[in-house]
């Protein structure tokens, strides 16, 4: 939140309280069971008890680079058979979304970070871009339009009643029994031209989150924003990595984007709430007041999810003002997050963790 609150130009003291705030929620370092080497650092990953160790190691590493960031980034995503940028959408995306920052803001700090999340919340999800036999084709009909398989998804029969209540509990079950079906949307989505479908996805993002919420419904999902998170992520390192990481990095997100919308119970998404939507006048200036200035400026998630939406509108041109219109809605509406199911009624705390 402190580098989307610093690039939507916010005053020393904003920063200050969201730091103040933020380093609230964060639980005091542990000491991880021992040292990461050079020659034994994949051996823990997925083990989040090296955290420590693996970013005492990373920060190590860029001080033998002569801190050139970018050339440790290099060396540690890039390498191997199964190499960790295969794998930056476990933990909710967090990797992916984290990595994102360390470029736009050119932070060598937030690089390392990136790379030890990685490493600690390495999983199974990897194996769909390593193994080619997941890639194939697909039973179900090819589309370009990630939302229009989305809406596909959602008339499914086949996850009827699968699922009772939303929430990261779901997606164990949900690659252990219904792998199949999922991967048949993950594979439907056709990908002949990066930048314009990408583009697609874009719009897409922005309209899981706030098209699925009807007027006047439950909160915004927490799960959902990360998206839109996730998929700010992408355009940003899209042109800065090497084009045969491309397409893996953007299905990466589409298998984040799929499994998360079906652990969530697949929310019908009504484009109509956004497009039909009245502006009152209001515009990006009003955006950029909430984000830094609005009662839920000190909420990490909702300043992120504003300027993924802003950012998008830069980047691709709104002609027809939807993404105005949903950050616009989105900004207006936002009273907390939902999406929690059982975790959240039995009084637990959730977070970003538990999709990890």
């Amino acid at each position: 939140i402190l580098g989307s609150a610093y690039l939507f130009n916010a005053e020393p003291d904003h920063l200050n309280d969201i730091y103040n705030v933020e380093a609230k929620e964060l639980e005091p370092w542990k000491d991880s069971p021992g040292e990461v080497s050079t020659y034994d650092w994949r051996d823990y990953l997925g083990d989040a008890r090296y955290q420590r160790a693996y970013v005492d190691f990373f920060e190590d590493e860029l001080v033998l680079n002569g801190y050139d960031w970018r050339k440790v980034l290099v060396t540690y995503l890039f390498q191997g058979k199964e190499p960790l940028i295969h794998n930056l959408v476990s933990g909710l995306g967090h990797p992916l979304i984290h990595l994102g920052y360390a470029y736009e803001l050119s932070s060598r700090d937030l690089a390392m970070e990136a790379l030890a999340m990685a490493a600690t919340s390495y999983n199974h999800l990897h194996k769909y871009l390593d193994d080619p036999s997941y890639t194939k084709p697909s039973p179900n009909n090819p589309s370009k339009s990630p939302l229009e398989l989305l809406c596909r998804l959602q008339k499914d029969n086949r996850f009827e009643g699968v699922l009772r209540d939303p929430g990261p509990d779901n997606l164990q079950p949900l690659f252990r029994d219904h792998e199949a079906v999922m991967l048949e949307y993950w594979n439907a989505w056709q990908i002949s031209e990066p930048t314009q479908d990408f583009q697609a996805s874009q719009r897409a993002a922005a309209a899981l989150l706030v098209a699925s919420r009807k007027a006047g419904g439950a909160p915004y999902d927490f799960f959902l924003v990360h998206v839109l998170t996730t998929s700010h992520a992408v355009r940003i390192l899209l042109p800065l990595l090497p084009a045969k990481y491309h397409i893996p990095l953007v299905r990466q997100w589409w298998l984040l984007t799929l499994s998360v919308y079906i652990a969530q119970l697949r929310p019908e998404i009504l484009l109509r709430s956004v497009g039909d939507y009245d502006l009152k006048g209001r515009g990006w200036e009003w955006v950029d007041k909430q984000a830094v200035g609005g009662k839920h400026a000190l909420d990490a998630h909702y300043v992120k999810g504003l300027r993924a939406m802003k950012t998008a509108a830069r980047t691709w041109g709104d002609e027809d003002r939807f993404y105005l219109k949903a950050a616009v809605r989105f900004g207006d509406e936002f009273d907390g997050w939902g999406g929690f199911g059982l975790s959240s009624r039995e009084g637990a705390q959730p977070t970003d963790d538990q999709y990890a």
